[in-house]
């Protein structure tokens, strides 16, 4: 991309801003921005959640995120306000609300003084960059650590904004209204082809270690409803029958550094798991751990994990290298019957099936029981190995292809990101150029 700066440049005097067209005002947000607090006394209003995609309405009854006792201690937004959560500048946004509600009291609402000097587009803009490239994560005070790293009152009201002329804010907005328009379709694009890859990865799985490699093999019912029919020479087994040892792991406690210090033996955990080959964890436990935890054994390399509950309900792995684990991950180790790689695939094309058994609300566990109960049918080990094998082969294509089309929306999102803080710093002069794709 190659678009022209302004003729001349001045010393903004703010560190972070450098320099700015020689016409361009800078001012403190407190002279721009009015700073709202209208607490609502009653109940009945759309409660809004400010989210790094925007100012959405709260669905009260799913009971995610936060839940307030008293909705009438919510201040108002109006159509027009800006909203920000300035309590974590890390996972916290802004944005210019499109809809009428209330929103928590510790979030900061706020409008624009003077709509003849300042345009909402542009100082959205201005903002936003503030979190995209952390800008204001230097000016803020708490405790990172615990997602308090917020952008105290004073801080706000004297944090340096560059002002170009009104005219020029409507022009730099509309570029990047349009420009990031574009940008962002392309984004949308490859974000559903990378969604495609991952279903048409999962369909090959799926139909591969259920149907096959054969297209004309005569089949027959499994007695699966799910499964529905598989190849007639294939064998139903139940996962405790086929395999002689599928076990689990603890956690020694943490606090007892005899355990831990210079540990010997690897320890996985289930956020390890990555859905793939596992060649080392970070984790290590002693072998006095060992010595005085029965349920802490090593398994295998070639031993198949999957965790059982929590975030990574349902993730895989396949052991390397010899490890212990902690409970939360169950390990099948190689059978005569199954093959652990085939087991692998079949769980990773029914991941969903498998989760779906989970038991329990809070945090649904597919537990060792209920696993060690899943029936499938198999092929084989010669088949078995070929599906493997075949596998290993197909699903490594889709992923580079998936790669390859997140890196492009990395890409996209880091032009975008750079062209949004170029345009509303100054740094290029956007004000002759029609579309900026023309001159990349």
């Amino acid at each position: 991309m190659s678009l022209l700066r302004y003729p001349e440049y001045k010393d903004s005097g703010v560190d972070w801003l450098g320099a700015v067209p020689g016409h361009w005002d800078v001012r403190k947000v407190r002279w721009l921005c009015e700073i709202k607090k209208r607490i609502s006394g009653e109940l009945g209003h759309d409660v809004l959640s400010i989210t790094q995609q925007g100012i959405k309405i709260k669905d009260l009854e799913s009971n995610d995120g936060q839940v307030s006792m008293d909705y009438s201690k919510y201040q108002f937004v109006e159509i027009g306000d800006f909203a920000m959560n300035h309590m974590d500048l890390l996972t916290g946004y802004v944005d210019i609300s499109e809809v009428f509600g209330v929103t928590s009291p510790d979030y900061r609402v706020f409008s624009i003084r003077d709509k003849k000097s300042c345009v909402d587009r542009y100082v959205l803009y201005l903002f936003q960059m503030g979190y995209k490239t952390k800008i204001f994560y230097a000016f803020g005070q708490g405790s990172s650590q615990l997602g308090r790293w917020r952008l105290p009152t004073e801080q706000f009201n004297d944090f340096f904004l560059p002002l170009p002329p009104f005219e020029e804010q409507l022009t730099i907005s509309s570029f990047l209204d349009r420009e990031t328009g574009k940008i962002d379709a392309l984004i949308a694009e490859q974000e559903r082809l990378a969604e495609l890859l991952a279903e048409k990865r999962q369909a090959v799985i799926s139909h591969a270690v259920t149907k096959g490699l054969n297209p004309n093999a005569r089949m027959k019912d499994s007695g699966i409803e799910w499964l529905g029919e598989v190849p007639e020479h294939w064998e139903v087994w139940k996962l405790a029958h086929a395999f002689d040892v599928i076990g689990s792991g603890t956690t020694p406690k943490s606090d007892n550094a005899a355990y831990y210090e210079d540990g010997e033996t690897a320890w996985l955990n289930t956020g390890d798991l990555n859905d793939g080959e596992l060649w080392d964890c970070e984790k290590r436990v002693t072998n006095l751990a060992l010595t005085e935890h029965s349920s802490l054994k090593v398994y295998p390399s070639g031993s198949l994990v999957i965790a059982m509950y929590g975030a990574t309900i349902g993730k895989l792995g396949m052991l390397r290298f010899p490890s212990s684990v902690n409970q939360a991950c169950c390990v099948f180790v190689e059978s005569k019957q199954i093959q652990s790689k085939f087991l692998f695939h079949w769980f990773f094309g029914w991941r969903q099936q498998i989760v779906s058994l989970a038991i329990g609300g809070g945090q649904p566990n597919i537990s060792q029981e209920i696993l060690r109960g899943v029936r499938l049918a198999c092929p084989p080990l010669v088949e078995q190995q070929a599906i493997a094998a075949f596998l290993d082969t197909e699903t490594a294509k889709f992923d580079t292809l998936i790669l390859e089309a997140n890196r492009a929306i990395e890409l996209l999102k880091e032009r975008r990101s750079a062209l949004i803080s170029a345009a509303v710093t100054g740094k290029i002069d956007v004000r002759s150029y029609s579309s900026v794709l023309e001159v990349a």
